[in-house]
């Protein structure tokens, strides 16, 4: 059984039940998996630094990155274990969000593509070692400037060079040079994936992962050229636009996979006919790094609910005849954390399905498609949770010292990196759509509206009816003369609707088979509560739907309301047992508000006073 209490002693039957929930959260893996990273976090390193200019916040960034990988070991064994790779990214970035993006694109992009295609290639063994040992930060470059999303028609450019058996890397124009990768701090060594076109005899072969050497203790290498971007707020990523100046490339740096090769006689060949094809089996990885932003973002939004709540135990205000009580006593103060904590337990129970999905299968259509759902939906509900929650806490919340803040940032970073939300979204709606079947008998009217698995019911009925109306409008487009874009383009937004309820449905599914799940009775009752919550304010946001489908009566939808409060008043009794759910103390986030000792802000205040001091 896990234990997670750092102090007190509290009650057997306490520990016991807190203990289940932690097993719950993190899917039985904290002891084996999430407990070093968590430990690892807790090195004074990690501790707040005010005053840090943006250069000395993401130079620390990397100091602390590089301490995580001495703690957790060989990073080949990370990018083999998923379960390892998740937490890596689960824990770091609540106390530094840059942290986040620098270890997912070193283990998950950049080290797990070199050695994914790169298979049996003795050539790339240094290079690897360097990554594996951290002796290099990995970085991974596919965006261009006036490309964005559209990465399959990058310009950045490989020629090959038969005689020197050696590849050119160029960059042929403005529009061509690499949005947003890690080159601002320029003495830190790199090395890095370039997605780039390969020419062979003048012909254009597809858009292929290249190696190449960035920087070193003294720079940038020969022929890379990096202007840095301007500052992003809560991130101290030193992004930069990024191009190559005719920098030659040996043999090696092509990372053709098993899939495509140059012959010794400067002859290109594929297995794989389609340069689209091609182009998709070289940003396989992208997949599993959806999966761990996704991740790290819920785990911050456990965070947060952990802070806004425990916050609003402690801080007592006034109330009418009474001398005061504390936040949480207020009804209001109820409804807003605890439908955000449902939303949290919601999503931390949909990504370990989708975490499970992807051990089993990680190379699946379904599995990918799972992946783009969760990523969506996660992030866009954590976006809703951190806001909810700093503005909760009051005036303490907008402190970056409180972690929050810094989350709302991380989350915005999140929706766009790794493919953004929307075009996610429409991909997997187009998908459903072609899949759409006529919906099923609707469940009857008189199951409970506190039963999550009526509105999961209610859910794919909807999703039935939307997909399956949508796809017959977009073949009468078509037969009407309509061009596939127009058809599409007029139904875009029923297929973003159909993606984000096919999401819900399965977030609730999740979220009642955890719940169903619990051995003990206090744990059972305290998740059907907030799965109850989670469903109704599903429900209540297509209320109208439902009615104009006789799917819901008017006296139903017009209870919800006042349904949802009464189920957030039973659910008090258990606040503090569901945050502490999350393997969290106060001693390991180190936010000022957790605690009612003034001391802790001057504390910040004076390091911020020494660090003003170091620089004079």
């Amino acid at each position: 059984m896990t234990t997670v209490r750092e102090q007190g002693s509290p009650a057997p039957a306490e520990e016991t039940d807190r203990n289940e929930l932690v097993d719950l959260v993190f899917d039985g893996d904290f002891d084996s998996v999430h407990r070093p990273i968590r430990e690892a976090v807790s090195d004074p390193l990690f501790d707040r630094h005010e005053g840090l200019t943006t250069v000395e916040q993401g130079r620390l960034a990397y100091k602390r990155v590089a301490l995580v990988h001495e703690h957790v070991g060989n990073a080949e064994e990370i990018v083999a274990d998923p379960r390892r790779l998740f937490a890596v990214s689960d824990w770091p970035s609540l106390m530094d969000t840059t942290t986040l993006p620098l270890l997912s694109v070193h283990y998950n992009l950049c080290l797990t593509t070199i050695l994914h295609h790169g298979q049996n290639r003795d050539d790339l063994s240094e290079y690897i070692d360097e990554l594996s040992s951290m002796r290099s930060v990995g970085s991974f470059m596919v965006t261009e400037l006036g490309w964005g999303n559209n990465v399959a028609n990058l310009q950045t450019q490989a020629v090959y060079e038969h005689e020197t058996d050696q590849f050119i890397l160029n960059t042929p124009n403005p529009q061509a040079q690499k949005f947003m990768p890690y080159t601002g701090i320029q003495d830190v060594p790199k090395l890095a994936v370039v997605m780039a076109r390969l020419i062979v005899k003048d012909a254009d072969c597809g858009v292929f992962p290249f190696l190449v050497r960035i920087s070193d203790e003294k720079g940038l290498r020969p022929g890379v050229l990096a202007s840095p971007l301007p500052e992003k707020p809560g991130l101290a990523l030193d992004n930069g636009v990024t191009w190559f100046d005719h920098v030659r490339l040996d043999r090696h740096a092509f990372l053709g996979g098993t899939m495509s090769s140059i012959t010794p006689q400067g002859e290109f060949v594929s297995t794989i006919r389609s340069r689209r094809r091609r182009f998709f089996a070289s940003l396989e990885r992208v997949h599993a790094g959806r999966l761990c932003l996704s991740s790290a973002l819920v785990s911050a939004g456990r965070a947060s609910a952990y802070i806004a709540v425990r916050y609003s135990l402690r801080r007592h205000t006034f109330a009418p005849a009474q001398q005061d009580v504390p936040l949480l006593a207020y009804r209001s103060q109820q409804t807003a954390l605890f439908r955000a904590l449902a939303d949290v337990y919601a999503m931390t129970f949909l990504v370990n399905h989708v975490k499970r999905q992807f051990v089993c299968s990680s190379d699946n259509d379904d599995t990918h498609q799972l992946i783009d759902i969760a990523k969506a939906v996660s992030s866009w509900t954590m976006t809703d949770v951190f806001t909810v929650c700093r503005e909760r806490i009051g005036a303490q919340g907008m402190f970056a010292a409180n972690r929050i803040a810094d989350y709302v940032s991380m989350a915005q970073g999140v929706v766009t990196a790794e493919g953004d939300n929307l075009p996610l979204l429409a991909k997997v709606g187009n998908q459903l759509l072609a899949h759409a079947k006529p919906a099923v008998t609707p469940p009857p009217h008189q199951l409970s509206l506190t039963d999550p698995w009526y509105h999961w019911e209610l859910l794919r009925y909807r999703e039935d009816v939307v997909g399956y109306d949508t796809a017959q409008s977009m073949r009468r487009y078509v037969r009407g003369g309509s061009s596939l874009f127009d058809a599409w383009n007029h139904h875009i937004n029923a297929a973003l609707d159909l993606a984000q309820s096919r999401g819900a449905s399965l977030a609730v599914k999740a979220f009642a088979e955890a719940a169903g799940g619990a051995r003990s009775p206090r744990v059972a009752r305290a998740l059907r509560l907030l799965a109850a919550i989670y469903a109704l304010g599903l429900t209540h946001r297509h209320a109208a739907w439902y009615m104009a489908h006789d799917m819901l009566t008017p006296s139903q939808a017009s209870r919800i309301p006042a349904l949802m409060d009464r189920l957030c008043a039973l659910v008090l009794a258990d606040a503090e047992l569901l945050v502490d759910g999350f393997a969290l103390t106060d001693e390991f986030l180190r936010a000022p508000a957790l605690t009612s000792d003034l001391s802790a802000y001057s504390a910040l205040t004076s390091s911020t006073a020494t660090t003003e001091e170091s620089r004079r």
